[in-house]
């Protein structure tokens, strides 16, 4: 049952899904419990990739056949995703941004970071990144549009595998005693490790299962480019990693998978 606790400890730290009462109470928490739910990143991923999958798809059928329609669904997947994890992630992005374009300076820069405030550089990454998103699912629901729904499934599966790489490669910095990131400070185990691969295994092999398509393996390499971009940039201006960049990893990693996946699609498309 172990097993069970970490995953519903990880479904309470990364979103809003409520887990409380007597569960709560049963699923307990400590450090090295929230260390382990890690693992099941890539699990929790599966879970807001289906439901904002869900929502795409029914706006999708529900809308009438115009080119908003695709827009529409793609704006409102992405507030669904943004309400059911609590811009826990989008919050990330925002500091680092603000951290790393507000100064060159390491120290200041972590300073900057742990501002609560929005700043220029923060707000402008959210902007362009969910404009991203929504052009991209945008495009992909018009050049397919079971392959847009599925997209989601498949993008944040894949965005949430990439910290836990980030986690055991790199070491924790900043303020760890009052870090929201601290109990993820220790580089988690091998077979955390293993488990949240396995999840994310679990949901590709699915994908492909549906549908063997080559776009699969273009989405995944960007995917992976996005997240080796995000490591050497943590590693060369913060000499590690934060909460924040975690969370900015994700984010990039999402728009890498759909930036890729609409290339090869339209590639294919093409020819």
């Amino acid at each position: 049952m172990l097993f069970v606790r970490h995953w519903l400890l990880a479904l309470q730290f990364f979103t809003r899904i409520p887990v409380t009462g007597r569960l709560a109470a049963w699923v307990g928490y400590s450090p090295a419990m929230l260390r382990a739910s890690a693992a099941h990143m890539p699990a929790i991923g599966a879970l807001i990739g289906a439901l904002a999958a869900a929502l795409f798809g029914l706006l999708l059928w529900a809308l009438p056949s115009v080119p908003a329609a695709p827009w529409v669904a793609a704006f409102a997947s992405t507030v669904w995703t943004v309400w059911l994890t609590g811009a826990f992630h989008e919050d990330g992005l925002a500091d680092l941004a603000d951290g790393l374009g507000g100064s060159y300076d390491r120290e200041r820069a972590l300073e900057i970071m742990k501002d609560s405030r929005i700043g220029s550089f923060g707000s402008v990454a959210l902007v362009l990144a969910f404009g991203l998103k929504a052009a991209l699912l945008a495009t992909l629901a018009q050049l397919d549009g079971a392959l847009a729904v599925a997209a989601l499934f498949g993008a944040h599966v894949s965005s949430r595998l990439a910290p836990l790489f980030v986690i055991a490669t790199l070491p924790h910095v900043g303020d760890t005693p009052r870090s929201k990131s601290k109990p993820l400070a220790d580089a988690i185990s091998l077979s955390a490790l293993l488990t949240g691969t396995l999840w994310w295994a679990l949901v590709m092999a699915l994908l492909v299962g549906w549908r063997a398509d080559p776009a699969w393996a273009a989405a995944l390499l960007a995917t992976a480019l996005a997240a080796l971009w995000m490591r050497r940039l943590l590693k060369r201006r913060l000499q590690g990693f934060t909460g924040d960049g975690l969370g900015a990893t994700q984010q990039v990693g999402e728009i890498a998978f759909y930036l890729g996946l609409a290339l090869a699609s339209g590639a294919g498309a093409a020819a």
